[in-house]
């Protein structure tokens, strides 16, 4: 009876300086130690921020859960981050300018709000262990050396941008949604993107990939950008619906597009300096354009046999002889007709141009219709600085 006595008092104790410990507006991680401290909290809520100076290696043991934040910016001496129990940070995870960070082990972590990992030029792998990183709202991850986004296995997000991650060539996400946006720019020179169950998003642009499969993909509420890549084919053979642009720009080696049951584009229709791509058919089903349409390059035919219905202005320059393409769409162009903006369409041209560019002698026909022609920058090539401005609003 007295040992129950003094043991209850001390347990009383103990459990009030475990509770403190383990909640507290902010902890402030300055080395090793401060680390293990945190290793008994089932949760531990608060953020918890690694000081600049840190430079040991941290262990959190068996941390469970951060209700709150867990941050670290410009700590340029540590190397390794461990949390082997760790399952989940409901606020966010930012690592920025780590630059000899090379080991991160979160074999547990299917949680966070949002992730943001910026210059972390050492890191080449993920140790998310299975199934992975399951739920976040937002995901960027720029300038590391991962080679793949192997851990990451997300269903839905807001919004997802990876950038400038020079050493990666394999993304394999789960997506199914994407809510806001996805940005894939300058990361590995052979990127191939797969999306195997993804089926609507909002605005997509992809920048710099050699390939990019998302069979399942049903339409987007934004925009559909694919940019300055390697790829020779493009295939989404279920999309339907695109909100706003569809916009294939600056592809050097693109020879085939096709989207078979694509049958709105609620924007305009950019489709130019693709230097191979010769014949365009791969639209039969493309119905209404409520933009403009502005096409250049080296083609040889252009068929849209199933349009109806363009809001804007229609431009058309090839290289080659379409005479009888331009036929065709002039018979559709008139203030009551399908092409009710002002009408171009110019074939043998020594410099094929976007929307608002004149044809040179050639053959040409023009025609103007009631609506004022939308006016899109000649050859309608965006600047790098430009397409960020315009698609990417994170964080």
């Amino acid at each position: 009876m007295s040992i129950m006595k003094y043991a209850l008092p001390v347990l009383a104790i103990a459990g009030s300086a475990l509770a403190q410990q383990c909640a507290s507006p902010t902890t402030t991680i300055q080395n090793a130690g401060d680390a293990s401290q945190l290793s008994g909290c089932p949760t531990y809520s608060g953020d918890i921020v690694i000081a600049t100076g840190t430079s040991d290696n941290l262990d959190f043991g068996d941390l469970g859960s951060i209700d709150g934040s867990f941050t670290a910016v410009n700590v340029t001496q540590i190397t390794q981050i461990t949390a082997n129990s760790l399952t989940s940070i409901t606020q966010s995870f930012d690592l920025e300018q780590l630059t000899i960070l090379a080991t991160l082990n979160f074999p547990k972590l299917g949680s966070v709000g949002q992730l943001k990992w910026i210059t972390l030029p050492a890191l080449q792998g993920l140790n998310f262990g299975d199934p992975g990183l399951e739920l976040a709202t937002d995901v960027q991850i720029s300038d590391t050396q991962l080679g793949s986004l192997d851990g990451i296995n997300l269903m839905s997000v807001n919004t997802i941008s990876i950038q400038e991650n020079r050493y990666l060539n394999d993304i394999g996400i789960q997506l199914r949604h994407i809510n806001t946006s996805l940005t894939l720019l300058g990361n590995g020179n052979n990127l191939n993107v797969s999306l195997p169950n993804l089926e609507n998003a909002f605005n997509l642009t992809f920048i710099n990939v050699s390939s990019i499969d998302f069979p399942a993909l049903q339409s987007t509420n934004g925009s559909l950008i694919i940019q300055g890549s390697e790829m020779p084919t493009v295939s989404a053979p279920n999309i339907t619906y695109i909100n706003q642009s569809l916009t294939l720009n600056n592809n050097e080696k693109l020879t085939n597009v096709s989207m078979p049951q694509l049958i709105q584009i609620g924007g305009g229709f950019t489709f130019a300096h693709n230097p191979e791509y010769m014949n365009m058919n791969g639209f039969p089903n493309l119905k209404t354009i409520k933009g403009a349409v502005d096409v250049n390059g080296n083609f040889t035919n252009v068929t849209l046999p199933s349009l109806s219905d363009v809001e804007g202005a229609f431009n058309l320059q090839s290289t080659k002889d379409i005479d009888d393409d331009c036929s065709t769409f002039k018979n559709q162009a008139g203030q009551n007709s399908a092409i009710k903006g002002k009408f171009t369409c110019a074939g043998s041209q020594t410099n094929p141009g976007g929307a608002g560019t004149s044809p040179s002698a050639g053959s040409s026909s023009s025609a103007t219709g009631a609506a004022t022609a939308l006016d899109i920058s000649s050859g309608a090539v965006y600047g790098l600085t430009g397409v960020l401005a315009a698609m990417i609003g994170l964080f």
